[in-house]
């Protein structure tokens, strides 16, 4: 039961120290690179850039990717490795998943078996897992420069070839073996034909001949581990790591969980080691796992150890009260019958959705963690959760600073801990300081600004939706539960997640589909605006506030000095991340997840 999670945290808690040493030999360019790829380096470099520069560099780049990457998917028809035929997809539905992809989201509003080809998947899929995971480890490296006071931040295309070539490439090349290793498919074919072990499972042809199972294969083992390792989660298939060709083993799903983890955990370490403040990012570290440590606690808790209320019956009748302006008094009853248990055991824990090949606890363990590190891949259904266990993933997308993806997570945390700072300076009467510089008003209003972006991208799109039929028509259940589908699509979008309470109705399919979903298109595109803004926007604020924050005089330290690698500050900061997250989403919370756990209240039966 505990074993998995805490020898999880164990090993990435162990190899983050040595990984985050290296993340700064990289990234401070303290290593000599082979003559082939110094060559190379060297014409990418185009000179040092300020905060400005290294943005428009970055918005550039970005620019050029949505651009290859619409012009990849349209091409599928008439590209080479489609021996399937896949034709092309809906418009909306290209224009979500090329912003999907290029924002680290790789939320998918498609079954990459069912609608990508090969090509596709090769050179669509793959290059933006690795250049859109890139983004926020570059951001976070620009931010520690300009902390440090530097006149320039780097140069992103330097920084972005160092990350992929020394960093993503080696790792992924050594995830990727161990993974065909363990029996994930690696091959340029699309299908392949078996008979099945129970003649006629498949069917019978007009003959009465059995019919062969046609299974769907590609080169799975070459896009899994850096869907992992760059915290992306867009699954070769629609089930994602449920499907036992992407995740064959339990040794697979204890790789596949390390690995997304890995590159969260060591960034943070790295911040401090680029800073020369190792002791601060222990504090920081600390509060972090902290956090993720009571969110997979919670998720175990309310799912592995709780029954699914579904199968559990109630000996009395009960009823409820609730508002009905057409009823007499104002008020209406809804009785609830008593319900006779079904015949199923729940020795183990809500079952449903979970994939048991890899322990009980796995499906809980993983649905707090791709959250906590934006990952967004799934080995068991999000659906499926117990109520209440379902806002561990909530949350982690909410606070979106558990670790979070690479570089972003730790960037986000910096707005919490700006405010923090900011706050405990006025409750003593001081002015407020990081780094030993004062924080004034224009690194407030840039933190803040970076801060309201996310709950802004989440709350009045889900408010929109659920009010109006482009939400209510896509849920697959009425009330409550209907209601976080919803809400968890824009978490998972502005989190920059991906996964999804699956239910809502948002796939289109191909363009000449019949039958597509009704609210896709409105979702489409409504997701894909929330996943770019909330990509970049966070990003672009925190430079500018680093590099002015890091331009100021450094302070001497004096007795009023609040130090920033004390337990004192670790409760601070982490005070005001509970505050603060709390403030903003424990009214949204209370009409999804615990409405829908408490009872009817207040949706009606």
């Amino acid at each position: 039961m505990w074993t998995l999670p805490l020898l999880l945290l164990a090993v990435t808690i162990l190899l983050s120290i040595p990984m985050s040493k290296y993340f700064a030999w990289i990234m401070d360019g303290r290593y000599r690179a082979p003559r082939v790829l110094a060559w190379f380096e060297e014409r990418l470099n185009t000179g040092q850039q300020n905060w400005k520069q290294y943005v428009i560099a970055m918005m550039a780049f970005t620019a050029v990717l949505f651009t290859y990457g619409y012009v990849v998917l349209c091409l599928q028809p008439i590209a080479p490795l489609n021996p399937l035929g896949r034709s092309i997809l809906a418009p909306s539905l290209i224009f979500n998943t090329v912003i999907s992809f290029l924002t680290n989201t790789n939320l998918q509003h498609y079954s990459g078996d069912q609608h990508l080809s090969n090509f596709s998947q090769i050179f669509f899929i793959l290059p933006n897992m690795f250049l859109s995971a890139s983004i926020g480890f570059c951001a976070l490296s620009a931010i520690i420069r300009a902390f440090r006071g530097e006149a320039t931040v780097g140069n992103f295309f330097v920084d972005m070839w160092r990350v992929v070539a020394y960093i993503y490439v080696p790792a992924a090349l050594i995830i990727g073996a161990i993974f065909i290793h363990e029996g994930m498919p690696m091959t340029y074919q699309s299908e392949q034909t078996v008979t099945t072990l129970e003649p006629a499972s498949m069917g019978v042809d007009d003959h009465g001949a059995a019919k062969p199972q046609n299974i769907i294969v590609g080169p799975v083992a070459a896009v899994i581990p850096i869907k992992m390792l760059g915290t992306n989660g867009g699954g070769f298939y629609g089930m994602n790591s449920a499907v036992p060709l992407e995740n064959p083993t339990a040794v697979s799903n204890f790789v596949t969980t390390f690995a997304m983890m890995i590159f969260p955990f060591s960034l943070v370490l790295m911040f401090g080691r680029m800073l020369g403040r190792i002791r601060h990012s222990v504090v920081i570290y600390c509060v972090m796992l902290a956090m993720m440590v009571g969110l997979i606690w919670w998720t175990i808790n309310w799912d592995t150890l709780r029954p699914n209320p579904a199968f559990t019956g109630t000996s009395v009748e009960r009823s409820y009260q609730i508002a009905d302006a057409t009823a007499p008094g104002g008020h209406r009853a809804v009785v609830l019958p008593a319900v006779a248990s079904l015949p199923v055991d729940q020795s183990l824990g809500n079952l449903e959705g979970k994939e048991l090949r890899f322990g009980t606890s796995a499906g809980a363990v993983f649905a707090a963690v791709t959250t906590d590190v934006t990952c967004g891949a799934v080995n068991g259904e999000m659906d499926s959760l117990n109520p209440t266990a379902s806002l561990s993933p909530f949350i982690g997308m909410w606070l979106n600073c558990v670790f979070g993806g690479k570089g972003v997570g730790m960037i986000n945390l910096l707005l919490f801990l700006i405010i923090g700072v900011f706050l405990a300076g006025q409750m003593v009467g001081r002015s407020p300081e990081y780094l030993g510089r004062k924080v004034g008003a224009r690194e407030m209003k840039l933190a803040v600004i970076a801060l309201l972006v996310h709950p802004f991208l989440i709350l009045g799109p889900s408010g929109l939706f659920a009010a109006t039929g482009w939400g209510t028509g896509a849920e697959s259940n009425p009330g409550a539960h209907g209601f976080s589908q919803i809400v968890y699509q824009f978490s998972s979008a502005s989190a920059n997640n991906g996964s999804a309470f699956d239910g809502l109705g948002v796939t289109y399919g191909f363009n000449n589909n019949p039958n597509p979903a009704p609210e896709a298109v409105p979702l489409d595109i409504a997701t894909g605006l929330v996943m770019l803004f909330s990509r970049y926007l966070p990003i672009i604020a925190p430079i500018a506030m680093a590099f002015f924050l890091g331009r100021k005089k450094v302070a001497p330290a004096s007795l009023g000095t609040m130090r920033d690698d004390t337990i004192t500050f670790g409760v601070l900061l982490l005070g005001t991340i509970i505050i603060i997250g709390a403030l903003l989403f424990l009214p949204v919370a209370a009409l999804g997840p615990l409405a829908e756990h408490f009872g009817p209240i207040p949706f009606g039966g």
